[in-house]
């Protein structure tokens, strides 16, 4: 199989930025003796990790789609770890969640609850085609685990097909389908039967696509599944979260070589359910239905951990034995906050409001390329977009140390986003974000570049 690159080395990310000489200067222009001093106990306190502690800075508060320090300054979340669809702390979302505490605040195994119902039945509503089984968990990680048991006992096989690169969580077996070696690296042994394929990016494809992606890495997804004859499901995001989007036919090739092999497809959209691409849900875009959909992170509302595995109704077959079995699977106060950020969702039409935002942004960032050589692809879908910075657009090669300039420079003027793979700017806001705060941030961006380009020279 292809090797991927980036899977047998650490790539430059944001666990790194916790370290770099460049976030201690940041750190120490920018942060009074308070902020460093909590810095200081939450490190003292909390195992590091990369990617969590370290920290950054200290939040006071978030509100609509900005975040606030200790020291009062605001910035515009365009990270947001995902999970703002509906914006921080939305009235109606908290108001849903006090009712909910005051009347049922926990529902003890066995029993359930009418708001869990309530969301199960509207998520079986809302999901495409034939998506009509529903269970919860408390993290998109725990419903992964539930569907690769289930896809397991549905087929009677334990391989799957993964994509280098993603990230699916950060428990053993969601490290195993992923593809990321942060997550791996030095870890031990792997879940067994977990086959890794190049995900559909023709920019850093080894069957050098080029330009555009040619779908030889779909074929090489069926290649997989005919030689080892026994996967049980091929598992990926619908859209990877760096972003990379695939060729409207990429899904339809995959969809059709896994019912010709008896392999399930699982789609991962915990990041970008819920309109967070100008759909309800991802895979809508491509016209194809998955046997499992995965989603989360901005189904609690952007206040509690919620996740949810939707399932095929024939894919119900494990009732002799614990699926998922979590304490907090029926969990009535973050049902009700899942319910109240759908009705919004729905009500602000924020989907239609995704797509057409998503769409202004986006041609802003293309004029911005023709702007500035650093940017060496703009590519987005809804309000999920990506700028990649690279040193030279003939040969694509990194510009990571620019775009962590860039990343410092923007949270000083007020923006704040997440960098990926060491030189992709993700740009993921509130879908609740109004016109001039989009055309504020990129301003801020914009600035940023130029700064950045001019001290090159």
């Amino acid at each position: 199989m292809p090797d991927n690159p980036s899977s047998n080395q650490h790539l430059k990310s944001e666990g790194d930025l916790n370290i770099s000489p460049r976030r201690q200067a940041w750190a120490a222009q920018h942060l009074d003796a308070a902020t460093q001093h909590w810095l200081a106990e939450d490190a003292k306190y909390f195992l590091h990790q990369s990617l969590s502690t370290p920290c950054l800075n200290v939040l006071r508060g978030c509100d609509g789609a900005s975040i606030e320090d200790l020291q009062g300054r605001r910035l515009l979340d365009f990270h947001g770890n995902n999970v703002h669809q509906v914006g921080f702390g939305h009235p109606r979302v908290i108001a849903a969640i006090v009712e909910q505490m005051r009347q049922l605040s926990f529902c003890t195994r066995r029993y359930t609850n009418l708001p869990a119902i309530k969301l199960a039945k509207k998520l079986a509503e809302i999901a495409p085609g034939d998506l009509n089984k529903v269970l919860f968990a408390p993290g998109g990680t725990s419903a992964i685990g539930m569907a690769l048991k289930l896809a397991r006992a549905a087929t009677g096989r334990f391989k799957t097909i993964s994509m280098w690169d993603s990230f699916h969580g950060a428990s053993l077996d969601a490290i195993s389908i992923g593809g990321e070696a942060i997550f791996r690296g030095d870890i031990g042994p792997m879940l067994p039967g977990c086959e890794h394929v190049p995900p559909p990016d023709n920019r850093h494809c080894p069957f050098k696509c080029g330009a555009a992606c040619n779908l030889l890495c779909a074929d090489y997804v069926e290649y997989v599944l005919e030689k080892e004859g026994d996967v049980a499901a091929v598992i990926a995001e619908t859209v990877r979260s760096t972003p990379f989007i695939p060729p409207r036919d990429y899904w339809k090739k995959i969809r059709a070589a896994c019912d010709k092999h008896g392999a399930l497809l699982i789609l991962d959209e915990i990041p970008h359910c819920l309109g967070r691409t100008g759909k309800m849900f991802t895979c809508e875009h491509y016209d194809v239905v998955p046997d499992m959909l995965v989603i989360g992170k901005g189904l609690g509302g952007g206040i509690f951990p919620l996740a949810a595995l939707i399932a095929r109704e024939n894919l119900d077959m494990m009732g002799d034995r614990a699926l998922g079995h979590y304490t907090h699977e029926k969990n009535p106060v973050a049902c009700a906050a899942a319910l109240a950020a759908i009705e919004i969702i729905e009500n602000e039409q924020l989907v239609e409001r995704a797509r057409t935002l998503g769409e202004y942004a986006m041609n802003r960032l293309r004029t911005m390329m023709t702007e500035h050589p650093l940017i060496g692809d703009v590519r987005g879908l809804g309000l999920l977009m990506g700028v990649e910075l690279v040193k030279d657009r003939a040969t694509m090669q990194r510009a990571s140390d620019e775009a962590e300039q860039v990343m410092y420079r923007a949270l000083r003027k007020g923006l704040n986003f997440k960098l990926t793979m060491g030189n992709i700017l993700t740009l993921t806001p509130a879908l609740t974000i109004t016109q001039a705060e989009m055309d504020r941030a990129l301003g801020i961006l914009a600035e940023c570049l130029t700064e950045v380009q001019a001290a090159r020279k």
